[in-house]
């Protein structure tokens, strides 16, 4: 059992099979839509308009904007990821189910692999592979495995040599047909999107109000609180808030996105800090005729806005549902 009293665990702490102690569940509410909406600016179509919600799935309830649901999911992950120095990736993204508001989410954490890196100077440190489920008073809602870097005690190395895989390969679009609501989309705006073009959103975005969504989202890495744990003594922005505002901008772009059905990964390729400003591109890679829209593989790539040009920090691939 790992000792959370202190801010941990460090590398040489994790054993592959263990289950990490969980963060608190949140039963998601309204105000969480809003103020996720407030730090993204996301437009989610279905999770702003509780009336098109309910027409569009004979609910009498309301959504939760599927971006929340992972940012909480993910949140509740970094018990493992406390000593994060990065993370590195996330895979094989499956969202189960949508969660309305008043369901209630936990989360369970497993160590599925570790590996040694070599140290960078004096730092110690090693890849940590974890496994991760979400469940609802309703069942499972989400899976995926997400890949960290975790400092090290030091010194030396533990000798962790475990094969972890890197970002999944791309999942057929028939194989994730089943888990498609069976939603009426005929409310929603449709976008003409032609595949393998490439958008570029012309509302460019910056990062404010990272520490409050770390802390809204129970995000325990202390990187994201603390910045005399960094290199360079500057705070490092969770790489969640950039997938956030990718989503937002993805929203924008297509106003008629239902929801999320999984990540074929999301590569967080360069560090982001507060007050940066962002760019998103949007390629449509592939589409697949579902009930009354799509199913789309889209590639998207966040850059960096700097004096020299843009400069990519972002890779993500998420496969939604819409019109």
């Amino acid at each position: 059992m790992f000792d959370t009293s202190r801010i941990g665990p460090l590398y040489e702490d994790f054993v592959v099979g263990a289950t990490l102690p969980p963060l608190p569940a949140v039963t998601l509410s309204d105000a969480d839509n809003v103020a996720y909406r407030a730090i993204t600016g996301d437009q989610h179509a279905l999770a702003g308009d509780a009336t098109a919600y309910r027409t569009a799935s004979g609910s009498s309830g309301a959504i939760a904007n599927p971006a929340l649901v992972m940012q909480y999911s993910i949140g509740q992950t970094t018990m493992a990821t406390r000593q994060a120095i990065a993370n590195l990736y996330y895979r094989s993204v499956r969202v189960l189910r949508p969660v309305e508001i008043g369901r209630t989410l936990r989360t369970t954490t497993t160590v599925l692999g570790l590996k040694d890196s070599a140290p960078k100077g004096d730092q110690f440190r090693g890849k940590v592979w974890l496994g991760i489920t979400s469940e609802t008073e309703d069942g499972p809602v989400v899976e995926y495995e997400r890949c960290a870097l975790i400092r090290g005690r030091g010194p030396g190395q533990p000798g962790h040599a475990d094969d972890i895989p890197g970002p999944s390969d791309p999942t057929p679009l028939a194989d994730l047909v089943g888990a498609v609501p069976g939603w009426d989309l005929s409310g929603l705006i449709g976008t003409d999107w032609a595949v393998d073009d490439t958008r570029v959103d012309p509302l460019r975005d910056h990062i404010d109000l990272a520490a409050p969504l770390a802390r809204m989202t129970y995000n325990q890495a202390a990187v994201h609180r603390d910045h005399t744990l960094t290199n360079d003594g500057r705070r490092l922005v969770y790489g969640g808030h950039v997938q956030g505002l990718a989503q937002a901008s993805l929203t924008r772009m297509l106003p008629g996105l239902a929801t999320v059905q999984g990540w074929d990964g999301c590569d967080h390729i360069g560090p982001a800090f507060e007050g940066d400003l962002l760019e998103f591109r949007h390629r449509l890679a592939e589409r697949h005729a579902v009930g009354s829209g799509h199913l789309m593989r889209f590639e998207i790539t966040g850059a960096k806005i700097t004096d020299d040009g843009p400069v990519d920090i972002l890779r993500w691939t998420p496969i939604v549902w819409g019109v």
